[in-house]
């Protein structure tokens, strides 16, 4: 029915795989799917249509984002193929508040036949389960594991808001067991009663320590060893010892700290909640000509929906009466209103700013852009980047060394004069930080950050691999039609040739045109308003133009290219054809008796503010190439007058992947263009670029980086971002690993306590977490538009 699933629960995976993970071309694979095939109409150009193209599906293959084995092949969750006689639940789990946990779970799980697959959305707390059987036998086996999942029904579109461990954290339990924590450590520094200062220690880890302890007696029942067994051991090990309110402080600062970093991550999850809830939970719909309050998921797609001043609109639609203006900026980052009226597409989220009207939907609420936006998001956070699956491999090796250190700590230094209590000491106090919590956490957060804050702007990122890859780009290719241009050719001039008359060549020229839909095509047909004539034998010849009979006369329409091939062009017009060129004009020839007839002169405007645009990319390093299906001249003179480094004119389909090719070769290298008629090219690269896919499902599935509307800025700020994230990224790598090693050398010096091991830990986890949370703020957008 569907196909193999391919990471089955307790499957290991190979060297191969693993290696395979990191490569930018596996990223592609994995996180875009099946390439897309694409062409180009008969003229040679750029052009946008869909009737002739067959785009097809495609799918997506992505892992477990949090499983125990880190460099499985990743799955995209949303994407998940469900073998006959298998259901696939979603299980909300708030307490899978750290990569251990999920190891925790699959050992757990591990064995039990009617489990096919597990994956885990770490950041959405969100477990998902391929099986056969009861789906309550599997929750009941989790929660004896001190954990309560939530059955998310995926099949209903039930959303669950993310909370925070603090919203179940009893407040006053945990400011109580601070206070004793600190009235024990007051005593004991003050000399005063042991006896007063042990029963506020143990007044404390009573408040505290029962879940803590609960969880950390799980792991270990369960063979895992995760943060909480090691705080248990550690704890436990210093009560033995005597040392009471020392093991007060390490558990009420550990509690606190754990309260803090959820409050900090959730954060993080709620910002992509909030793009959601940018819809209305209800709207107006026009019943009988009556306004009838309804709630969003139960409109019809073709309802008709009424729309006041300062209103958002619910769902995506098409306007049927009135004229308006409208913000768009929750979709597509643009802050400038735009005119709307009758035929004009609004979108979900958006925000109606003065006139009141009506219009028709077109999707329904799961289905509408804002939602899509919201889905990609998702599936991006569940997808890891190289470097995440380096810092996962490096953490689960971390954890049992730095166990089997403490070990050797307590056992080997009493050999050479270390007292048998300061040597158990030492290792309880490496045992702290033994969880590899930071480091762990020192990627997804940043990332998720990213991805959020870039949707904001109105730029869909397919996964944090692709921040990666972006960061170190060298090249960026671009496709004129659409993308340096606006899109929208209009026929400047025509000239008729060959001592002909309009009459006998404009109907034959506009009656090829009209079989067309490219948009050199339409430009021609426009404004034209006479009759079409019957024709036989029609033919389109990719990447040329068009050939037929029409009333026994054979005709041509298409570049230079088509009239040369059938020996046309003579050298005299060659010369009159390469001027025009020059003067970026696109020139569609037409053909009559094997002479050609008339020369249509087409333009396409410049897109406002692409001169600066390429100023910004070429100031952050990064090569600007022009290709397109144009004449060479035109586009020689197109990449001139923006400033591009090099230009390619005359490029059919497959010489656009070639050049891609010979691109990579010097360097990553991208490819913008609009989705659709580029899809081999953008497939071809490193990272695909798709522009103004507000609306267009075919553009948001084929690109890397979907960029909602038609703004070239927004490429400078996506590269400035992408490279903001992973100097973040490596700034916390330093300070997880930084810190840790610091202590421990001052551990090996004899300076050092359990309550300096808890600092380290907990110090290391806020920071990364907190440096993480500032690509999501504001301040660091002013200083990426810089």
């Amino acid at each position: 029915m569907n196909e193999e699933i391919k990471n089955p629960i307790d499957a290991g995976n190979s060297e191969e795989k693993s290696a395979s993970c990191c490569s930018t071309d596996a990223i592609k694979a994995k996180m875009r799917g099946t390439d897309k095939q694409g062409h180009e109409q008969e003229h040679g150009h750029d052009h946008d249509h869909q009737d002739h193209s067959d785009h097809g599906d495609h799918h997506h293959n992505e892992g477990s984002c949090c499983s125990v084995d880190h460099t499985a092949n990743q799955q995209q969750i949303d994407s998940i193929d469900v073998p006959e006689n298998y259901v696939h639940d979603t299980l909300k789990i708030h307490e899978m508040d750290c990569p251990m946990e999920e190891a925790l779970i699959r050992n757990k799980l591990k064995g039990h036949d009617e489990i096919d697959e597990l994956y885990c959305n770490f950041m959405r707390r969100e477990l998902h389960v391929v099986h056969n059987g009861d789906i309550d036998l599997i929750i009941a086996k989790i929660k004896e594991l001190g954990m309560n999942p939530l059955n998310l029904a995926v099949s209903s579109g039930e959303r669950v808001a993310p909370t925070s461990l603090y919203d179940r954290y009893e407040t006053p339990r945990l400011w109580i067991s601070g206070i004793a924590a600190a009235i024990s450590e007051g005593v004991h520094l003050l000399g005063g009663s042991a006896l007063i200062a042990g029963f506020f220690a143990i007044l404390s880890i009573i408040f505290v320590g029962p879940t803590t302890y609960k969880k950390g007696w799980l792991a270990i029942k369960n063979r895992t060893l995760n943060i909480n067994a090691l705080m248990s051991v550690a704890v436990t090990g210093a009560l033995i010892l005597g040392e009471f309110p020392e093991a007060a402080m390490v558990m009420f600062l550990f509690t606190l700290s754990e309260v803090i970093e959820s409050k900090s991550l959730h954060r993080a999850q709620v910002a992509v909640e909030k793009l959601l809830n940018l819809a209305p939970d209800v709207a107006t719909v026009m019943e009988d000509g009556e306004p009838v309050e309804r709630a969003v998921v139960a409109i019809d797609i073709g309802s008709i929906v009424r729309v006041r001043p300062g209103e958002r609109i619910a769902l995506d639609g098409m306007i049927v009466k009135g004229n308006t203006s409208i913000d768009e900026a929750p979709i597509t980052g643009e802050s400038v209103p735009v005119d709307k009226s009758v035929d004009d597409s609004v979108y979900a989220g958006s925000i109606n700013q003065f006139g009141e009207f009506e219009y028709r939907t077109t999707t329904d609420a799961s289905h509408s852009t804002l939602a899509k936006i919201v889905k990609t998001i998702e599936e991006a956070q569940s997808q890891r980047a190289p470097v995440e699956r380096f810092i996962d491999r490096f953490a689960a090796i971390y954890t049992p060394a730095v166990f089997i250190i403490a070990i050797l700590i307590a056992l080997l230094q009493p050999l050479f004069g270390v007292t048998w209590f300061q040597s158990i000491y030492n290792a309880l106090v490496i045992l702290i930080i033994a969880c590899p919590c930071a480091l762990v956490i020192s990627t997804p957060v940043a990332i998720v950050s990213s991805l959020t804050r870039l949707a904001r702007h109105g730029i869909l990122v397919k996964g944090g691999g692709f921040l990666e890859v972006a960061s170190g780009m060298k090249i960026l290719a671009f496709d004129k039609t659409g993308t340096i241009t606006e899109g929208k050719p209009t026929l400047i001039k025509q000239i008729i040739t060959g001592g002909m008359v309009e009459d006998e060549v404009i109907p034959y020229a506009m009656t090829l045109a009209s079989r067309s839909d490219h948009p050199v095509s339409k430009a021609l047909v426009r404004d034209y308003k006479g009759e079409y004539l019957t024709v036989d034998r029609f033919e389109a010849i990719p990447g040329q133009g068009t050939k037929a009979e029409i009333q026994g006369e054979l005709v041509f329409l298409g570049n230079v290219r088509l009239m040369q091939n059938h020996g046309i062009l003579y050298d005299v017009e060659i010369e009159t054809i390469t001027e025009l060129e020059k003067e970026g004009y696109t020139l569609t020839l037409f053909a009559k008796n094997g002479r050609i007839a008339a020369i249509f002169m087409v333009a396409d405007k410049l897109k406002k503010g692409s001169k600066k645009v390429m100023k910004r990319l070429q100031a952050l390093g990064l090569k600007t190439v022009l290709i397109s299906g144009d004449n060479e001249n035109t586009v020689a003179t197109i990449a001139r007058e923006v400033g591009i480094d090099k230009a390619f004119g005359a490029q059919l389909p497959e010489d656009k992947v070639t050049r891609i090719r010979e691109l990579k070769a010097k360097g990553v290298t991208g490819m913008i263009g609009d989705g659709i008629n580029d899809a081999p090219a953008l497939a071809t690269s490193d990272i695909g670029f798709a522009m103004g896919v507000m609306g267009s499902d075919v553009a948001i599935e084929t690109a890397n980086v979907a960029l909602m509307d038609d703004d070239l800025d927004k490429l400078p700020l996506f590269f400035r971002q992408s490279r903001a994230t992973m100097r973040i990224i490596r700034q916390n790598i330093t300070l997880a690993l930084g810190i840790k090693a610091a202590f421990f050398i001052a551990l090996l010096l004899g300076h050092s306590s359990m309550l300096a091991a808890v600092f380290a830990d907990v110090g290391a986890t806020l920071l990364v977490v907190g440096n993480s949370l500032r690509l999501l703020y504001k301040k660091r957008d002013q200083h990426l538009n810089q």
